[in-house]
């Protein structure tokens, strides 16, 4: 759950398996501060936790909510669509 302490900054555009931007697959953090909710509107993204390998596979409709500084990555499937919102 996000902290109710932060607000709406600004959403991605949707992402597909084919227009999904190189760095959201590969390990990146959040900067200080800032949360997401990865938000997927079709298919199915997996979002895998780079510490402990830990992964969650995501289906339309579903959320995940990204911790500030936690090393992750996405894995799209084909015919899904994402985006993130980030919360500052």
């Amino acid at each position: 759950m996000l902290p109710d302490s932060v607000h709406l900054e600004r959403t991605t555009p949707a992402f597909t398996a084919d227009t999904v931007p190189a760095g959201l697959q590969r390990a990146h953090r959040l900067a200080p501060g800032r949360w997401g909710r990865l938000r997927v509107d079709e298919g199915a993204v997996t979002f895998v936790l780079e510490g402990s390998g830990e992964s969650r596979r995501l289906t339309a409709g579903e959320t995940q909510v990204i911790e500030p500084e936690v090393a992750h990555h996405v894995e799209v499937e084909p015919g899904a669509s994402f985006a993130v919102e980030i919360h500052r």
